[in-house]
């Protein structure tokens, strides 16, 4: 008699333990799990002249973030095209950017901006890591006496391709 409430026991046990299991599996965060997300994003970065030089390879630091994902103050924005473009009397910024947040957790762009205005657009397709599926639409405001870009706009977690 001993051993078979031992047995029925130990079923009850296997049977909740399993339950557990395949309830963590599907409840686990993933960065799926942001799937269909979208809101509004205000972002401000710096772009002090030691590692904005104008060359391929420049970035500037992300310094305040209200998006999780690009957190603030280490975030980096890469410039492969950092040289202002002529465009008749005007001179643009036109570059494709990474947005890199650490080794496996970047998302590419591109930004436009008109230096006559400090005024521009940039936007980014998609990334790996805690940004895949990203993509945003934001509006570029350089404030030259402070040395701050506003990046304000929109973005959203696209659903990730199957495997």
């Amino acid at each position: 008699m001993t051993k078979f409430l031992e047995l029925r026991r130990f079923k009850a046990m296997t049977t909740a333990g399993l339950a557990a299991i395949v309830l963590s599996i599907f409840a686990a965060p993933t960065p799926a799990a942001q799937e269909g997300r979208k809101g509004q994003i205000h972002v401000q970065k710096t772009c002090p002249m030691a590692t904005f030089t104008g060359a391929p390879g420049s970035y500037c630091t992300i310094t305040v973030s209200d998006l999780a994902e690009i957190p603030a103050n280490g975030t980096r924005v890469y410039y492969d095209e950092p040289q202002a473009v002529p465009i008749g009397a005007v001179a643009f910024l036109d570059s494709k950017v990474v947005l890199y947040i650490g080794p496996g957790n970047w998302a590419a762009g591109r930004c436009t901006v008109d230096h006559s205005t400090g005024l521009g657009l940039c936007t980014v397709s998609d990334g790996i890591g805690t940004l895949a599926g990203f993509g945003a639409r934001l509006n570029v405001r350089i404030d030259y006496a402070t040395g701050i870009t506003y990046w304000d706009g929109t973005y959203s977690f696209s659903p990730l391709p199957p495997r």
